[in-house]
C-alpha cells in the first residue's frame, strides 16, 4: 500500500459506547510512513477513573485491577497527540465512534484535536459502500442463483421465500421452522429505556438526554437534588412511558436493567466495536 502522507491506524477499547460519557481503557496505534521506513507503534492501557462494566470486561478481558495503576488519559494526552500529529487517520468505524470519543477525551484533558480537518480512511465505510446488500445480492449469497427479474413483484417475492428457507437451513441449528429466525429480528437500541430515547442506560442507571440535566446526573441523583424538575415533567408534554418512569422515581422506585437486557447491550457493544 503506497502512501503520500503518514498514516495512523488506531483503535480504542472503552467503558461503553456512549461518546458523551464513556472513557478509554486501552489505545493502540500503528504509524506507517510514505518512505517505507519501519512502522511505529503506540499501545497503552488507560485508567478510566470509573468502574469498567462487566459486559466490557467480558468483551475485552480488561478488569478494573488491570488498569488501576495505569495512567489516566490526561496524563498521556500530549504523547498521544504528538503520535497523531501530521498524519492521516485510519480504522474501523472510527468516524462514528473512536474519533469523536477521542476528541472529547482530548478536550477534557485541555487539548484540541480537530480530526475533521484531515483525511480519514474508515474501513467500515468503504466496506458498507462497496458490498451490495440488496435482494439480488442476498439471493446470490444464500441461494446461489441470479435474480433475473429483479424489481418485478412476483420474482422478488419468490426470491425472498427461497432466501428465508435457505436462512432457516443455514442458521436454524437443526430446526426446520421459520421460528428459528426470530433471534435475528431487528430490535431498537437497548441503550435507551423508552421509545422516544429520553432516558439512556449507563452503568446500570438512567440518564436524561434532554433539559438542563442532559447527560450529567443519573435519575437517582436528580431525585435527590431537584424533585421540582421531575414534577414539572409530569405536567408537561411527555409520553406516558416517561411520566410513569418519573412518577415511580419520585416514589423511590427505579427500574433495574435485567440480565436479558444486559446481554442485548453486550451483543450491541460487540457489533459496534
Amino acid at each position: 500500500m503506497k502512501l503520500k502522507e503518514s498514516l495512523v491506524i488506531l483503535d480504542l477499547e472503552t467503558t461503553g459506547t456512549w461518546i458523551d460519557k464513556d472513557k478509554i481503557i486501552e489505545i493502540a496505534m500503528i504509524k506507517c510512513f510514505p518512505d517505507g521506513r519501519q512502522q511505529e507503534t503506540y499501545h497503552q492501557k488507560v485508567n478510566p477513573g470509573i468502574p469498567i462494566p462487566a459486559i466490557v470486561t467480558q468483551l475485552t478481558g480488561i478488569k478494573d485491577k488491570d488498569v488501576e495503576k495505569e495512567p489516566k488519559f490526561q496524563d498521556i494526552a500530549k504523547e498521544v497527540l504528538d503520535f497523531l500529529r501530521g498524519s492521516d487517520l485510519g480504522g474501523f468505524n472510527i468516524e462514528r465512534f473512536d474519533l469523536p470519543l477521542l476528541e472529547r477525551e482530548f478536550q477534557e484533558a485541555g487539548h484540541l484535536f480537530n480530526w475533521r480537518l484531515g483525511h480519514v480512511y474508515d474501513a467500515q465505510v468503504v466496506f458498507h459502500t462497496n458490498v451490495r446488500r440488496d435482494l439480488t445480492a442476498a439471493y446470490e449469497l444464500y441461494c446461489g442463483k441470479s435474480l433475473t427479474d429483479a424489481h418485478t413483484a412476483m420474482a422478488d417475492t419468490q426470491a425472498t421465500l427461497e432466501i428465508l428457507a435457505a436462512q432457516v437451513k443455514q442458521y436454524g441449528e437443526g430446526e426446520e421452522s421459520i421460528e428459528a429466525l426470530k433471534a435475528f429480528q431487528y430490535r431498537p437500541s437497548q441503550d435507551f429505556y423508552d421509545g422516544e430515547r429520553k432516558f439512556r442506560w449507563w452503568n446500570g442507571k438512567l440518564y436524561m438526554m434532554f433539559g438542563k440535566y442532559a447527560r450529567k446526573q443519573s435519575l437517582q441523583e436528580i431525585v435527590k437534588m431537584d424533585k421540582g424538575y421531575l414534577e414539572w415533567i409530569l405536567s408537561a408534554d411527555f409520553s406516558e412511558e416517561v411520566k410513569t418512569l418519573v412518577s415511580n422515581a419520585l416514589q423511590g422506585r427505579f427500574p433495574v436493567l435485567n440480565p436479558k437486557a444486559q446481554k442485548e447491550l453486550f451483543d450491541q457493544f460487540v457489533e459496534e466495536s
